[in-house]
């Protein structure tokens, strides 16, 4: 995912460089140019990216409930499929950061609705941690300071990502 959007954000640095320094107009809205062209070219790499950040952070949560349990974490197939949908949905997500520099109607409408659908894999894996921290009543005593933390990480990630959709 990297890989296809670094180059982006090189180019659009490279075209802020050049307006800077070659009189070129790329975002020069006096001569023609866009200044929206920049955000888009930003957050195409930029929301991808907090995708990045957050993918380890899945993976760590999935070994400690599966290490704590003792067990494969509930639903493993679904899980995989799930990241790979985050994946393919946060890189095409990135105008839901741009309502209001004045997108059009179907615009808005479409990444409304990317974003919305992008909930569905979080909800997966989310609902696949708990079957599976539920699912073994010793780890319901939280009797170490791991699963106590993997508690504490379901329930913050899910009140940040209620809220997210409303307070974004």
């Amino acid at each position: 995912m990297l890989l296809l959007t670094l180059p982006i954000l090189s180019g659009a640095l490279l075209m802020v460089l050049a307006d800077l320094h070659s009189n070129t107009l790329f975002f020069d809205p006096v001569f023609g140019g866009d200044p929206v062209l920049y955000q888009h070219l930003f957050w195409f790499f930029g929301h991808p990216e907090v995708y990045i950040l957050i993918i380890p952070a899945f993976g760590v949560i999935s070994i400690i409930i599966s290490g704590i349990s003792q067990k494969i974490i509930f639903g493993n197939p679904s899980m995989i499929f799930a990241m790979s949908c985050i994946s393919l949905l946060g890189s095409v997500v990135w105008g839901h950061h741009m309502f209001t520099v004045g997108l059009e109607t179907d615009t808005r409408a479409y990444f409304s609705g990317v974003t919305i659908l992008i909930s569905l894999p979080t909800a997966t894996k989310i609902f696949n941690w708990l079957s599976t921290y539920l699912g073994n009543p010793s780890l319901l005593l939280l009797r170490t300071s791991s699963s106590f933390f993997a508690l504490l990480f379901l329930l913050m990630f899910t009140i940040g990502g209620s809220t997210g959709v409303i307070l974004g």
